[in-house]
């Protein structure tokens, strides 16, 4: 597939990290939108075409200097044709689909190193001319690129991870299946965060309605439509992030003896609920099975003097190697009716936070980062801006 010969191919990944609309098709290099000057003089765009010498799964060094271009035929700003290139003209039926009108020839002395180098130069003769007509015209347009099912979760390539060179460690989260037990305000946010992952899949289990004061302590920004449709958490949800990728799963049930074994079917679980007694539950057969997950609580209180409230976010991590200290960190009470944060209260920014803790202790389990304490429990208070680590091994 087009992606993977990409991805194995660092002359073609440059090209397309730096913004260049690349297509790989019947064995066919294409470089879309490359403005130039026509006969008329006006600027336009055109497609670059060159064959590919292929060893294997990725490219080797061009042994063809030419190329063949979909369009009319390049011009100087005053309209006259580019004549130092002129190899051709004619109809070049090159596969399905792909029909060039001229075929261009710049040779360099040594040849081209790479598929860079050769479509670079080639779209730096031919957008000259534009470029002097119009500074601000470049091939460079930075178009996001369709991904098919076979090549990735995402429903267009995934350009940060390549971009920032961590393709390889972005990998080891790829063919996983997730679940997050709790789609209120953490669950949420942690959502938001798998959602750019290659996970392959995330499971969404909450059975509550996505209602007003849910839209303040989500991520994204729910319409007044669709706060009046009252939509489940999950199928709300689901539907946001399914614009960004597949295998985004929705659960509109709560989690409870009936179907707690479901959870046994994922690689990792996130629990980002209030209830203790379902807490309770769901842990108890989770760790009886060596599942690895992470539990999430955030506790509030106010300080009617001051009129200030003091925040405490906490992850605690559970593995097969390491879970006996879940029940001295995990509460399992019910929550109190005087609970500030039971009530809502607005705090996005710690729900977010305390899903960037979890998120952050998952992928240095996935092997992402660099994990030298290997903590399992990890806090953090607002009114000492303290982070502490719990190293229990």
């Amino acid at each position: 597939m087009q992606s993977a010969l990409i991805s194995r191919s660092p002359d073609l990944l440059r090209l397309r990290d730096e913004g260049y609309e690349v297509e790989i098709r019947s064995g066919y290099l294409l470089v879309h939108s490359v403005p130039y000057v026509n006969a008329g003089g006006l600027v336009v765009r055109g497609t670059l075409v060159s064959d590919l010498t292929l060893a294997g799964d990725t490219t080797a060094r061009p042994t063809n200097h030419v190329v063949w271009f979909v369009g009319d035929h390049p011009c100087d700003r005053a309209g006259r044709e580019i004549t130092a290139i002129k190899h051709g003209t004619a109809t070049y039926a090159l596969a399905e689909g792909i029909t060039a009108q001229h075929a261009f020839s710049n040779k360099p002395t040594t040849g081209y190193s790479d598929y860079h180098a050769k479509m670079t130069r080639y779209i730096e003769i031919i957008s000259a001319s534009a470029r002097s007509l119009q500074p601000e015209v470049m091939a460079r347009t930075y178009k996001p690129m369709p991904a098919t099912d076979e090549e990735s979760v995402f429903h267009y390539i995934d350009s940060a991870s390549s971009r920032a060179g961590i393709v390889a460690v972005s990998a080891k989260l790829a063919l996983l299946r997730i679940a997050i037990v709790g789609l209120g305000g953490t669950g949420s946010y942690l959502l938001d965060l798998l959602a750019k992952t290659a996970v392959h899949e995330i499971h969404l289990y909450d059975g509550d309605l996505f209602l007003q004061h849910n839209a303040f302590r989500a991520p994204s920004a729910a319409s007044l439509e669709e706060l009046r449709a009252q939509p489940t958490k999950v199928s709300y949800l689901a539907g946001l992030y399914s614009k960004m990728r597949r295998g985004v799963v929705p659960h509109e049930v709560h989690i409870g003896e009936a179907n707690v074994d479901e959870l046994l079917q994922f690689d990792f679980v996130f629990l980002c609920m209030d209830s203790g007694p379902a807490k309770r539950l769901i842990i108890q057969v989770l760790q009886a099975t060596g599942c690895s997950f992470i539990d999430t609580g955030i506790g509030v209180e106010l300080l009617p003097v001051k009129l200030q409230l003091w925040a405490i976010c906490r992850v605690t991590t559970s593995t097969e190697a390491q879970h006996d200290h879940v029940a001295q960190r995990v509460s399992f009470a019910e929550n109190e009716d005087d609970d500030l944060y039971a009530r809502n209260i607005q705090l996005a920014e710690l729900n977010a936070l305390c899903a960037v803790m979890a998120v952050t202790k998952w992928k240095k389990l996935c092997g992402f980062y660099v994990d030298d304490d290997r903590e399992h429990d990890s806090t953090y208070t607002t009114n000492t801006n303290l982070l502490t680590s719990d190293v229990t091994r």
